[in-house]
Formats: C-alpha cells, structure tokens, sequence
C-alpha cells in the first residue's frame, strides 16, 4: 500500500510502498477514502525533520540527555550507532480521515466490516492507504456525510477540545486567535454553540472564509483590533480567547490578554511560544488553560491502546465521543466544512502539497488527499498476510500488592531437555526472518548477526509494515511485511529472530519452534510458567535450536572468569550491583502487561550469575521496594542458592549517581577473587587480565547461535530456560501475581 512519510533525516516528503498494517484485537483495519492534511501540525514535523542536529537538539533535548545518558553508560560508538538509526526511520504523516471498515479486532464493539468511519491518529491513522486505527478512534459517520467532510472529524476534535476547555455557552463572546484550519473550524464550531465569535488573522483567504461563515473577520493591527473587539463585547473584553496560531512567538498569547476581559478563560490550541509577560495574566486574573489535542483518552494507553473507555457519567467528552460529536454536527448541517478545502491531491501527488505547505507559495487552508476507491477490493487481498497481531498480545496483568514479607520457593529440577536435533534438511541455519524492527535491533542485534555471518536476511516484520519496510531498506533485508505470521509461514525462512514488545515473545517463540525452525529470541523468554512450560515443550519436539538474548554469558569478561573458576575449590559467593537508573514514568517497564524490570532485566543477571556459578538455581528469594507494585517495582533484590551451594545476590537499584558505573560484579570462592567492571574490564586476583571497550557479548552469543544452528556447537537451550525459570520464581517469591504450575515450579 502507498502512505505518506517523511525522514527523520530530512529530505522531501515521500510517498512509499509499505505492507498493509495487521491490526491488534482493539484496533480497526481501515480502507482509506480521505485525509486531511493538518497543516501546522505537519509543518512542524518536516520542518524539525530538515533541520540540522544542533536545531533538534534544541527542539528535543530530552532525547539529547538520553544520547548523552547511553554514551556515558555505553560508550560513544553504541550512542553514534543509536542516533544514526533513529535518523534512518520515516515518520508517518497524517492523522485525520474517514474510510471503509475492512477488519475489525476482536476487542471492538458497535463497528463492523463495511462501515464507513472517521478515523483519528492515534495508532497508526495516517496519510496511507489503508489505517490501523484503535477502535475508539473509529466514530461511524451518519449517513449523509460526504466521506471528504468525515475526514475532518479529528481535526475538528482538537477545535472542540479547545472550545470545551473554554466553559462558554450561548450568547458568550468568545475571540479565536489564528485562522488557519483549526481555528476556522473552532470559529464555527463556536458559532454553532450559540456564541458570537470574532476571529484574528493577517492573511486575506484566512479573513475572507471566516467572514463568509459568519464570524466577525478582524485583521490583526494591534490598538485598532482590540478596540473592536472591546466595541463589539460592549467594553468588558472576550468571555474566552481561543489561541490557535502558531509559532515560535509568545505574542499570540500575549495578545490574547488584551483581548479577554476580567477574568476571562485564555485556552491555547496551536503552538506557540510561551515566554510571558505575569503582569496582564495577574491584572485580569485570567485562567491560561492547554488543550491536550482530541479531548480526554489523549495519550493514555489504557484508552488508546487497550480499548478502555471512560465512562460517560465520569468523563463525558472523551476524544472518540468528540469526534462523533463533529461528525453529528455535519450531519445537521450546523458545521459545514467543504469550502474550507482549498486544495485536492490523489494520494500520489502528497510530496506536491507538503511543497505548498513548506514554501506557502499559495494560500491555503485545508488540503485534501484522496484515495483510489479500489485499493480494498484490490489491494488487501494480495497484500494482507497472516493475523498475528505484533505487540498486541495481551499476557496476564500483575494486580497491585504491598510489599510483603520475603518468601523463598524452591526451583524443582527442570524437566530433562533432549539435546538439540541437527537442522532439518535444507535449514542449515543462515536464512534470517527477522520479527521487530526496533532501535535495539537495527543498532545492537542486527550488527551482531551479520559480524557472525548470518548474510542471508530474508524479510523483516513489523505490525504496521511501515517501519519494517524502512528497516528492510536501512538494513538489506529482501522483504518487508506486516504481522508475525508472514515470517513464521515463510518456508524460505531457517531461523526467526523475536525482537518485539515482551508480552509477545512466548508465543512467537512456541510457534517458531513449533514449526522446525531455529529461534533467537530476545529476553525474557515468557512472562508466566504456563508460557515458559509450552516453549520448553515447542524446543524439545519441534528440531530447531533455541536460544535467548542472555548474551552477557558471552562476553569475554564472563568467559574469562569461568575459565579462572573452574578450578576453584568451593562454592562461589556472587554479588550483583547494577545501577540502572530512572525510567519515565511512561516506560514500558511500567506496563503490567510487559512484565516490569523483573522479568525484563533482572533476567539477565540471573542467567549470568548461574553461568558464573556453573550451576543451576534450586532456591529463589526477592524482596521488592515500597515504590510500586511489586511486578513493576524499580528496585529489587533477588537471591539464588544454587545446586552446588553457591550463592548469588542481585541488588538492582534504579539509581544512577553521576561516575557510576551501570554493572559491577563480584565472585569469591576460596582464594580466588574475580571482579567485572561493566563488561570494560576483568581483574582476577587483583589484577586486570581483561580491559576494552564495553562487551556485554552480542557478537559473540550471536556467533555461537550461529554455530548451533549449523549443528557444529553443543547448544545451551537447557541453561537458559533454567535460568528463565528462575526469575518467574523471583517474581513468585516477591508475591507478584505471576501464574505457576500449583505442584512444582518445574513443571
């Protein structure tokens, strides 16, 4: 399918080829018959996306900490390599448009195949030809409706938004500052609320159009505008100023404090500046409100990715429920919106139209992309593959606890694993799909498999498609497509690597394996027994060799200290600091439904820790801190009795003081003494065997994986499930709701 995107790198606006999106269970598949593109929103974006680094830098200097933060933590090539990927992607442009339902997720209520829907931008909702909307941000358009002033639904959400923030009624004056589309649509929306409304602007179409919808069209010229505003409110001022210019310049806003009488609502809808003067805010005590895009659900997950909706007696005016609202306004006939469209491209031409909107070489105000009314018939058929539904699975939830008293639960023997069969014939190991095409695997994994000579990269998959086709491009891979199945269906394929969101991994695992074929995936293996019981069984019958990303057991530090281990004459005594500083608050790691810091990391330093010790773990205990609940809490400790006696303590702070070091690690076992500095250097005995820049054994667990499919290389399946095992027990041990067999953790 064709969609609209533009390079973080810069460039011009493109319009690529990308697999037809696969859809989750609370998503609709979407045939596209119109967008709309959002001018100053999009001009934002391929502006910023020209602009030189130092530009984005000052844009978004929260992801320059982040670089800063991975170069001080990482080293500065893994930093440069992060950066350069995520310049190497597109980003999707559009946000607002109406299409014909092709598919709907399970999860989805009230919308069915056929409907015709305005869709909102939240998910994938884009400039492309067929959308991956959440179902909430599909509202059924009356009958009546053209689908071309359908498109206009969520624009007119965010105008709606803003009106609402406003608190006005009928019969109040209220003042809209800027009269692009957004603001010519909140002018009217206005007016059809019973307000009198006047609008603001410099430009002649923008003046033109609003008069001729009934707004009273003021020029902007400073004294002389806001004494006819203050005529026209009968000298008290606005009852409410809606700001929708947009700009780098706080004078929109300061402007607005002129116009707005005593104690009037000043709600900024555009981007603007916001260097402010207190002074006029304080004289008027006037209320500065920002509107938060489409309403209510903006930005939340639980809304937008999981299908949650509020309840209307709570939240009345939710970002869906708004988009309906303009649609039931067009329905009317009390919001019209079609001589708001100055110019109309075939979906082909979009590069055409971003030239417009970056050069303003004409006036304009909305611009329409239309799309070939046979792209569902035709087009989704052939391109649509499988209904694997990437990074939506949904695993069980951890419910909130306090943190209690420390249980231990003992580690039963693994069931035995059959040691790995050869590849069948004709899958020697070497022909690559690849499942997740995030920033980890186009700048950690992917280099690390082709150092180890996996040269055969046969397709890559995301849910979306477009980012696997931008990953595919960046990356040599001979096809993009949407969806797991594709890659796990491909008979060309020998070995599936697994790098999505965690709660997918089990499942994409199994059925890998499932099907004979050799499998890398990324940690954690399973976020519950049951999971992790149906892998091991997927590994011991289906022939190909499995293997996790516990690539720390690799490394050349670890390596090095189990060689001088192995002679030791007792047991080991392990210490584990790890510092792994703060995540937002929006993190991932803080989704339930990922399985936390836990399950995703401290993973890792289990399996490290058995490797060091050369030896299983039977007895788990955890203690979790009082910060969260207990799955998700930032700070850890977890300790590991195991088989041959050793001992192994893991403390995982989210701290991370400025000079220290992310890992360090600590084995003591007689006279010997073995001491890891985040994978930069090995001492032994008081003295460094090792030093270089940082390991953590990518290259080297990628070798070995190679090694394995081939059949020249004893795997290591049964050590890594064990040690995947171990951390469900922490994660038992802590009180966490994690399911596990009722007789044995082992089974």
């Amino acid at each position: 399918m064709k969609q609209v995107v533009q390079a973080a790198s810069g460039g011009a606006v493109r319009v690529v080829d990308v697999p037809v999106p696969v859809i989750g269970p609370t998503e609709v598949l979407v045939a596209t018959v119109a967008t709309i593109v959002s001018a100053g929103t999009e001009r934002a974006v391929t502006t910023l996306a020209r602009s030189g680094l130092l530009t984005k830098a000052r844009a978004r200097p929260d992801l320059v900490r982040k670089v800063a933060e991975k170069a001080r933590t990482d080293g500065l090539i893994p930093a440069a390599r992060s950066v350069r990927d995520r310049l190497g992607a597109d980003v999707p442009l559009g946000y607002s448009g109406c299409g014909r339902v092709v598919e709907v997720g399970s999860a989805v209520d009230r919308i069915r195949p056929g409907d015709l829907v305005a869709t909102g931008g939240a998910g994938r909702a884009n400039h492309a030809e067929f959308q991956a909307v959440p179902g909430l941000l599909c509202a059924r358009v009356p009958g009546g409706v053209d689908p071309g002033a359908a498109a206009f639904a969520t624009i007119g959400s965010i105008a709606l938004h803003g009106l609402r923030l406003a608190e006005v009624g009928p019969g109040a004056k209220v003042v809209v500052v800027g009269l692009g589309l957004v603001g010519q649509l909140a002018a009217r929306l206005a007016l059809a609320s019973g307000c009198d409304v006047a609008g603001i602007d410099l430009a002649d179409l923008p003046l033109v159009t609003a008069e001729a919808s009934g707004v009273r069209a003021l020029r902007e010229s400073g004294e002389a505008t806001t004494a006819a505003v203050r005529a026209w409110s009968r000298g008290r001022g606005a009852d409410a100023v809606l700001i929708c210019a947009a700009g780098r310049s706080a004078e929109p806003v300061m402007r607005a404090t002129a116009l707005a009488r005593d104690r009037a609502q000043l709600v900024v809808v555009g981007d603007v500046g916001l260097g402010l003067l207190r002074a006029p805010f304080y004289d008027k005590e006037l209320t500065l409100r920002f509107a938060r895009s489409y309403g209510p659900g903006r930005y939340e997950r639980g809304y937008e990715e999981w299908g949650v909706d509020y309840p209307a007696g709570q939240v009345r005016w939710t970002e869906g429920r708004n988009q309906e609202a303009v649609l039931d306004l067009l329905a009317a006939d009390r919001l019209r919106v079609d001589d708001l469209v100055t110019h109309a491209f075939p979906i082909d031409a979009a590069p055409r139209a971003y030239e417009i909107v970056a050069t303003r070489s004409e006036p304009y105000l909305g611009i329409r992309f239309d799309y070939p009314a046979s792209a569902a018939s035709e087009r989704v058929g052939s391109e649509r593959v499988g209904s694997e539904r990437v990074g939506s699975a949904v695993a069980g939830a951890a419910l909130a606890h306090s943190a209690g008293p420390t249980r231990d639960r003992s580690v039963s023997p693994r069931p035995r694993v059959p040691r790995q069969r050869s590849a069948p014939a004709g899958r020697r190991g070497s022909r690559v799909g690849w499942i997740g095409a995030g920033t980890f695997s186009g700048s950690v994994l992917l280099p690390a498999f082709r150092a180890a000579g996996f040269d055969q990269l046969v397709t890559v998959a995301s849910a979306g498609g477009r980012s696997a086709r931008a990953f595919a491009d960046r990356h040599g891979f001979a096809g993009a497509v949407a969806g797991a199945d594709a890659v796990l269906d491909d008979d060309d394929v020998d070995v599936v690597v697994i790098a999505t969101p965690h709660a997918t991994h089990a499942d994409l695992a199994a059925r890998a394996l499932e099907r004979g074929r050799h499998v890398w995936c990324e940690k954690p293996l399973a976020l519950s027994l049951d999971e992790l019981n149906r892998v091991e069984k997927a590994a011991a019958t289906g022939g190909g060799v499995l293997v996790v990303g516990y690539n720390r057991r690799f490394s050349p530090a670890v390596t090095a200290a189990r060689a001088a281990l192995a002679d030791r004459d007792g047991p080991l005594t392990l210490s584990y600091r790890i510092a792994a500083g703060p995540v937002p608050a929006d993190h991932w790691y803080n989704d339930r439904v990922q399985g936390g810091r836990l399950l995703g990391e401290v993973c890792h330093f289990v399996d490290t820790c058995a490797a060091l010790a050369g030896s299983e773990v039977d007895t788990v205990t955890a203690l979790a801190g009082r910060e969260a609940e207990l799955l998700l809490a930032p700070d850890v400790a977890v300790t590991l009795r195991h088989a041959d006696g050793s001992l192994s303590a893991i403390s995982y702070s989210s701290a991370r003081p400025r000079g220290v070091r992310k890992e360090h690690l600590e084995a003591l076992a007689g006279s010997r003494h073995v001491r890891i500095d985040d994978y930069r250097e090995l001492v032994i005995d008081g003295r460094s065997t090792w030093k270089g820049p940082q390991d953590k054994g990518h290259h080297a667990a990628a070798a070995a994986f190679l090694r394995m499919c081939r059949g020249s290389d004893t795997g290591v399946t049964a050590e890594l499930l064990a040690s995947s095992r171990a951390t469900l027990a922490a994660a038992d041990a802590l009180g966490a709701e994690v399911p596990r067999s009722p007789a044995r953790l082992g089974s």
